[in-house]
Parts: C-alpha cells; sequence; structure tokens
C-alpha cells in the first residue's frame, strides 16, 4: 500500500510518499523497488531499490547518489521514497512492489501513486508598519497571501512576533476558515483585544487595540498553501514567510493629583478616624486603565515598640483585591480597620477604634494600572501623597462610681435596694465590671456578693447564702447605672455595702478585654432593730345557747400587728379547752390543731361531735355537732403563733395567748316536747270512740232480729226461712 492519492506538490517542495507491506510470509525485513512512469502507457523507469545499489535507472543516478532521490526504512515492511526538490518533470505515476517471498502467491505484491507537481506561485506581501507606535493606541497588521489557482489547493495566514530570540504566535487563520489564536493572546483575542479583518483579493489584515510596551517587537506575516489529500489530512505544500517590521511601543505614563485630608480626626483614644485619599486631575490613563491605592503608617517617635518605623497597612490592586499589611492583618479580617473605594476616584481608610499606637503620619500611594497585550493587569504609574499626621493628647482615664439609696430597708423582711452610677473621662466605648461588696463593719474584712463581668455574666460571691441566692439581684439598668437589691433582710445583713466598678476595652472585636481603671463607690448603710410582730387573740359565737342535736360553732380569731410577715411564713397552734362550771379553773382539752394543720381530738364522755375548720390564715372554727346536755359550759382557746423571721430567716414562737371563754347551754322545751304525743294522743281517742258508736250500731242491726209469731201456712209445703 502506498499513500492515497492523487498527491499535489509545489515545485522545488520537498516530497515523501510511503509504502508497507502486509499479510506476508518468509522474513520479517522485506525489500522494495520504486519505479515512475508519466502515464499509464509509458514504461516505468526504476529510480530506486532497498537491496540492489544499481537499480537506478541512469537519468536518475545523480540525483539518487547526490541524496535529492533516496529511500528510508522506517520498519521492516515500510519504507518512504524522499525526493528533496521535486520537479515538474517528476510528475508521473509512482509504483511501490515488493519481490514475493511467500509460497503461495496471494494478494497484490505493488501499488501506485499519482504525483502533480505544480508551479510554486504562493506570494506573501506584507504592507510595512509604523516603527513607533504611541502606549495605548492601535497597530494594524497588513498581509497579502495570494496564489495562482490551477488545483484545489487552499491558503493559510499566521502573524508572530519575535520578542529577544523567542518567536510567539499571534493567530492564525485558515486553512479551512477557522481562526486559532496563540497561547499567550487567547485571552486578549477573546476580549476583543485583537480582531481579525479579512478583506478582497488575499489582503489579511490584524488589529492589536490598546498596545503596552508588552507588544514590542519583530512581526512576521506567514502565508501557507495546503492540500487535502484523500486521507482526510491536511498536507502543508508550501509555505512563505516575510518580515513586516519592527514596532517600538512609546510608554505614555498616566499623570494623576493626589490629595489626602482627614476626614474624622479622632480626638482621645478609641475614637473613629477616617482618612480619604483624593485622585483628581487624571491625564493619560488608558482605555480599561484602573487605579490602585496602598497605605502606609510610619509611628511618632516615643509611641510603639519601634521609633519612625514605616508599616504597611494593606492596598487595592488594579482588581479591587484587598493585600493586608501583616500587622493590620486580623484588624483589617475582623472589619475594626477597612479600606474602601469610592465614586469618582477617592480611596479612604477608616479606623472604627483608634489606638495610642495608631497615631503617626499616613500616606497613600496611588497606583495606575492597566491591561498588557496577554491581557493582564499591570502597573504602569505610581504617585505617592504628602503626609497627613494623626495625632492627639492623651489624657488618663478616670472613672467615678457614686452608690445611693433605692429603698432602705427599715424593718427585717423588707427589700433593700441601692444604685451605682459611673461617670468616665477619656474613655471611649467601654465595658464594666461590677463587684457589690460589704462589711459588718469599718475595721471588719470585706465580703464579695456578687459579681458582674463585662460580658454581662453574673456569679454569685463566696460570702452568699445558697439558699438566699434567689433574694439577690444584680442588673444593669442603664449604659452607666448598676442596680443591686436584697431582698428579705436579716439581721445578718447589716453593715456597709458598695460597688467596686472596672472600666475595659477592646482594641478590636473578638479580643480580650483590657483593663483600663477602676474606682469604689461610697458605702451605703444597711441599719434596722428588730422588734418582731405582736399578736392578739378573741373568741367568738353567734348563739349562746342551742338546742338539743343542733350545731354549736365558736370562732377564734387572731390578729398580727407590727411588723407582719407574710401569709407562708405564719403559722399557729390552737387548742380549744372546756369547763362545765362558769368561771371553774379545772379544764379539759377537747381538740387542737397544730402549725402543720394537724387535727387531734380528746376523748370525750359524749355522743357529740367535735371539728375544727381553718377559715383562713387567722379564724379557726369550733364546730360541735349533736350537741346535749354533756355540752353545757365554758368554751375558750389558746393560741401558739409561730413565724418566720425576717431578721434571722428561722421559724420563731411567740408568747401563748389566751383568749376569753364563752358559755354554751342546751336549751329543753317541755311544751315543745309534749305538744305532739298529746296530739297524737286525743287523735287517737277520738278515732277509737268513733270506731266503738260505728261498731255497735252495726250490731244492733245486724243481731236483734222482730220476736211477734207468724201463723204457719197450711199449705202441705213449709216455708224455708234463713237466719
Amino acid at each position: 500500500m502506498v499513500s492515497p492519492g492523487p498527491l499535489i506538490r509545489v515545485q522545488d517542495q520537498p516530497v515523501s510518499i510511503r509504502c508497507d507491506v502486509k499479510e506476508y510470509m518468509g522474513p520479517r525485513e522485506q525489500d522494495f523497488e520504486w519505479q515512475m512512469s508519466r502515464d499509464q502507457s509509458s514504461k516505468p523507469t526504476k529510480i530506486i531499490s532497498t537491496f540492489d545499489a544499481s537499480y537506478s535507472d541512469a537519468s536518475l543516478s545523480k540525483r539518487v547518489a547526490s541524496g535529492d532521490i533516496s529511500v528510508l526504512r522506517l520498519q521492516d515492511n515500510e519504507v518512504e521514497l524522499k525526493i528533496a526538490e521535486v520537479k515538474e518533470t517528476d510528475a508521473g505515476f509512482y509504483l511501490c512492489s515488493t519481490p514475493s517471498t511467500d509460497s503461495v502467491i496471494s494478494g497484490n505484491y505493488d501499488a501506485q501513486v499519482q504525483l502533480t507537481v505544480i508551479p510554486n506561485t504562493l506570494s506573501v506581501s506584507p504592507q510595512p508598519l509604523i516603527p513607533v507606535v504611541p502606549e495605548g493606541s492601535d497597530i494594524t497588521l497588513s498581509c497579502n497571501v495570494t496564489r495562482q489557482l490551477t488545483h484545489p489547493t487552499y491558503l493559510s495566514v499566521t502573524w508572530s512576533v519575535k520578542k529577544g530570540g523567542t518567536l510567539e504566535d499571534i493567530l492564525t487563520f485558515g486553512p479551512q476558515g477557522e481562526v486559532v489564536a496563540g497561547p499567550k493572546f487567547a485571552r486578549r483575542y477573546a476580549d476583543g483585544g485583537i480582531r481579525l479583518v479579512p478583506g478582497r483579493n488575499g489582503l489579511f489584515e490584524l488589529v492589536i487595540t490598546r498596545v503596552t510596551s508588552s507588544d514590542e517587537g519583530a512581526y512576521e506575516c506567514n502565508g501557507t498553501e495546503w492540500t487535502h489529500e484523500n486521507g482526510g489530512k491536511w498536507i502543508k505544500i508550501v509555505e512563505s514567510k516575510k518580515e513586516m517590521g519592527t514596532v517600538t511601543v512609546t510608554p505614555t505614563e498616566p499623570n494623576f493629583t493626589l490629595n489626602l485630608e482627614t476626614v474624622l480626626n479622632p480626638k482621645m483614644t478609641a475614637e473613629p478616624t477616617e482618612l480619604a485619599c483624593h485622585v483628581t486631575n487624571i491625564t493619560h490613563l488608558p482605555l480599561g486603565g484602573r487605579l490602585g491605592v496602598t497605605w502606609e503608617h510610619t509611628t511618632i517617635p516615643g509611641i510603639g515598640d519601634d521609633p519612625q518605623a514605616s508599616n504597611l497597612i494593606g492596598s487595592l490592586d488594579g482588581n479591587g483585591n484587598l493585600l493586608p499589611g501583616t500587622m493590620y492583618s486580623d484588624r483589617l479580617k475582623s472589619g475594626v480597620l477597612s479600606l474602601t473605594r469610592v465614586q469618582p476616584n477617592t480611596f479612604k481608610l477608616r479606623f472604627l477604634r483608634t489606638e495610642e499606637f495608631d497615631m503617626g503620619q499616613y500616606v497613600c500611594t496611588v497606583s495606575a494600572w492597566s491591561v498588557n497585550s496577554q491581557g493582564d493587569l499591570v502597573k504602569t504609574a505610581e504617585h505617592q501623597s504628602s503626609p497627613q499626621t494623626v495625632q492627639w493628647v492623651t489624657k488618663r482615664p478616670s472613672l467615678n462610681v457614686v452608690a445611693k439609696h433605692i429603698r432602705e430597708a427599715s424593718v427585717g423582711g423588707a427589700t433593700f435596694e441601692m444604685s451605682c452610677t459611673v461617670t468616665t473621662e477619656n474613655l471611649g466605648e467601654v465595658g464594666y465590671s461590677v463587684l457589690i461588696q460589704s462589711q459588718d463593719s469599718v475595721a471588719s474584712s470585706v465580703r464579695t456578693i456578687m459579681t458582674l463581668s463585662p460580658d454581662n455574666v453574673l456569679q454569685h460571691g463566696g460570702a452568699t447564702d445558697p439558699n438566699r441566692r434567689d433574694s439577690l439581684v444584680l442588673t444593669k439598668s442603664g449604659p452607666t447605672e448598676f442596680r443591686f437589691r436584697l431582698a428579705g433582710v436579716q439581721l445578718s445583713d447589716r453593715g456597709f455595702y458598695w460597688c467596686d466598678i472596672t472600666a475595659w476595652t477592646k482594641q478590636q472585636p473578638g479580643q480580650a478585654w483590657t483593663r483600663a481603671t477602676s474606682a469604689e463607690s461610697n458605702k451605703v448603710r444597711i441599719d434596722f432593730q428588730e422588734n418582731g410582730p405582736s399578736f392578739s387573740i378573741a373568741i367568738h359565737s353567734d348563739v349562746s345557747s342551742v338546742y338539743p342535736w343542733e350545731t354549736a360553732k365558736m370562732e377564734c380569731s387572731l390578729s398580727v400587728s407590727g411588723s407582719s410577715p407574710k401569709t407562708d411564713d405564719l403559722a399557729y397552734e390552737v387548742r380549744w379547752l372546756f369547763t362545765r362550771l362558769r368561771g371553774g379553773e379545772t379544764t379539759t382539752q377537747v381538740a387542737s390543731v397544730d402549725r402543720f394543720g394537724v387535727v387531734r381530738k380528746d376523748a370525750r364522755n359524749s355522743s357529740s361531735d367535735i371539728s375544727i375548720e381553718r377559715k383562713d390564715t387567722h379564724i379557726y372554727l369550733l364546730n360541735i355537732h349533736g350537741t346535749q346536755d354533756r355540752c353545757v359550759g365554758e368554751y375558750h382557746c389558746i393560741a401558739t403563733p409561730w413565724y418566720l423571721s425576717a431578721s434571722t430567716g428561722a421559724w420563731t414562737e411567740a408568747g401563748e395567748l389566751t383568749s376569753s371563754r364563752v358559755f354554751l347551754t342546751v336549751r329543753f322545751a317541755v311544751w315543745d316536747s309534749l305538744k305532739l304525743p298529746l296530739l297524737y294522743g286525743v287523735a287517737a281517742s277520738i278515732g277509737v270512740g268513733l270506731f266503738s258508736l260505728v261498731l255497735g250500731l252495726v250490731c244492733a242491726q245486724c243481731c236483734c232480729r222482730n220476736t211477734t209469731h207468724t201463723p204457719r201456712s197450711r199449705n202441705k209445703l213449709m216455708d224455708l226461712e234463713m237466719d
């Protein structure tokens, strides 16, 4: 097999034709012979053989000997016929054959292909370039590529630029009409920075816009003629390169004016600072050019660790990317420090909280950026502003705390409340920690009751009774005011109370608090005398006499005066006593209820029943159910109050109280008790008499018949009589 044809080649250009053999027997290495004939009917001319050095025809022996015609073995079964400079007389049919080494003849042992040789009519004519162009302008690369169309061949054109010793392809057009940009120019072509303008009659133009210094170099135009063979391959048959000229780009440096001003000038530490860098009078900034900024800070001697040290704060490049300085990276990430750009052309540096080490001189350096030939942003110019000084007179921070009564506890169990108000000087935004402290006397030890951190975390001190923590309250009632409240004061709470407040600052959010200063307030005193409550008792009954089997009720009421305890902090023990004699000394306990509400009834020789009812906290009711004559006598109650002392916090037993006496009488009504039996007896007597009278009349009519004789009848039959 040989290369598919026909093959179209250009005169004086190299030609190579491959030939290979497959599915053969015998040795692995096969020999080949090449012959050529002008047409199908003419006698072939021997060209060259792989095994016979004298095989070539006499007309071709000199060309074979000079190497103009040669055969190159590629593999054991494949060779390539090479013609260094093909001539017009070399056109014809080329036959490749191999001697048979098979035991059986099978397949074909030769193959031929037609070679057509056309004259070299390719012409490449570039237009000269302007040798010097200003930066930011456009250059046009014009190249005329033509050929005489005698056979189906195709053209392509390639523009290249040589920088130093390196040749870089800019763009290729053809041969099928496709456009292929070089690796370093693909992005620029996609962005429209490079445009292809096909013309007529073989004129091709390539426009490079907004040139920069990176576009300098020697430009070339390469025209190529191609053929498309039956195998689907594009074969370059001839090419021609022509230099277009060298281009030098004159840089046009952008120019502008900077004005740095202080928008916010701090008067003290922790106040905000803002600097504005205005860019005006901008000239020669190319289309698509951008501005960037770099901020620097120089410390004032005596402030900071390194006097007169210049530190990079941060920068914004041409793409707007933030590049923080090492010392300011954390502050920029947290947002305490910001670098921004506002329209039209102003850059701002802002400190939300300025510290003492931020004092010093600030400068802004503005850079101009433009797009190079590869589509990348490069810095083209840079200008620095005059320094701007940021400084203030440092003053020592001070803190003052005033405590005062809100509610004063005059008796045990009352609520004590005080407030602490803070006033500051030379302090910005701060947080406060509060310690509520107390002492029994001026000379006694100090106790910490409660603490409140700058993060508003509340904790109880070691001197706080765990059972009384619900009675303690510490709150922040205002930006600079704190309140402490103690409910249910006791004798042990007497003493002096005050606030110990510390001011804290943060250099930036997320960092730890730094102590600024602290102060103690004046002392507020809790002082009262415990007198305790006083009680009284009384007994009352709606009726003093009852009838038998009725219910008698007697009410024992107690009252309290003075420092009245809460309802849940008060209880009574109540006992009821009875004596039959009016004013008798000997009494018998009837029933009792203790302070826990447990009722006990004593044994009594009576069929009546006793119950005790608690109507409210201070009233107890004795009920005697089914009264009888044994219930007649004097009744009184004895109560023992118990109360929870606000001073000591313990249950305290008050003195026993005895009420006056109430005499209960059970009345017996004789007429009321006999009238019903008499009425029943009279009614029964009348009923029995009437019944006896009626019964007698009935008996007289039925038992006393007539005795007069009646004569017998003469009849034979006797009349039947019935009594």
